[in-house]
């Protein structure tokens, strides 16, 4: 009996955390063809990062073309994409070796693109810069707001970058830019991203993909993958496997 492929990841992810940051290449393959559009993952991650309403770190679009009867509907997941030459990054107006984004080179978020929300102005420049539309502003607003009572749930803490994080009260991260960080505070404690884990359809790949042994890496060397907005020369770590070019349907 084979084993589930989030059983693998976990070895592969396991593995990948004896190597040294730089040794490893961390990245995100989505097979489209496996995807339901029942937004699990979006879902899943609101919850593990305790996100506001209007803020997606995992929003799922979907797609219709074609014209009766053959119509054809597609859905394609959206993180952040991780770029080797994220855009945001220089557009953010606070830089320098305590800057506000930057790609990282080090320890277990080695290669993503982080935020430090302690040092972000809000000025929302790398929300615009971003052609992905993986970055958002936090407004501070809450999901019961209205209702007879803020809900206990809404005001618990959130462990993004591995730091507690405290919205009530208009504690950071409100008013700050925020998006996908690949689950690094997962990663540090040995776990796979959340989206990943939450795909009914197993429809998501996480690792190591300078591991050759790894699934993602296995995945991606026996497919076509493309990544969005190619032309942009911006490198992003998600990957993507579809039965169509991506540009064609989704720009």
């Amino acid at each position: 009996m084979e084993k589930d492929i989030l059983i693998v990841m976990q070895e592969d992810l396991e593995r990948a955390l004896q190597k040294r940051a730089e040794d490893r290449r961390w990245a995100m393959l989505i097979d489209t063809r496996k995807c339901v559009g029942c937004h699990a993952c979006t879902i899943g991650c609101v919850s593990e990062n305790k996100l506001p309403p209007k803020l997606y770190y995992r929003p799922v679009y979907e797609y219709e073309r074609g014209k009766f009867p053959r119509v054809k509907r597609s859905w394609l997941p959206r993180p952040c994409m991780q770029c080797d030459r994220p855009p945001c990054v220089g557009a953010c107006p606070v830089k320098g070796p305590d800057g506000a984004t930057w790609k990282e080179s080090k320890g277990i978020g080695s290669g993503i693109v982080p935020i430090n929300y302690a040092r972000c102005i809000g000025c929302g420049k790398c929300v615009t810069a971003c052609p992905y539309q993986a970055r958002t502003m936090d407004d501070g607003s809450f999901h019961t707001v209205g209702t007879p009572q803020l809900q206990g749930y809404e005001a618990l803490s959130a462990f993004e970058y591995g730091r507690r994080l405290e919205r009530k009260d208009k504690g950071l991260p409100v008013g700050k830019a925020r998006k996908c960080h690949f689950c690094i505070h997962r990663l540090a404690n040995g776990m796979l991203p959340q989206c990943i884990t939450t795909c009914i359809g197993r429809a998501g790949y996480f690792g190591d993909e300078s591991d050759p042994g790894s699934l993602i890496a296995q995945v991606k060397k026996g497919h076509k993958v493309q990544v969005l907005k190619k032309k942009l020369g911006t490198e992003p770590r998600v990957y993507y496997i579809a039965d169509e070019k991506l540009e064609v349907i989704h720009g």
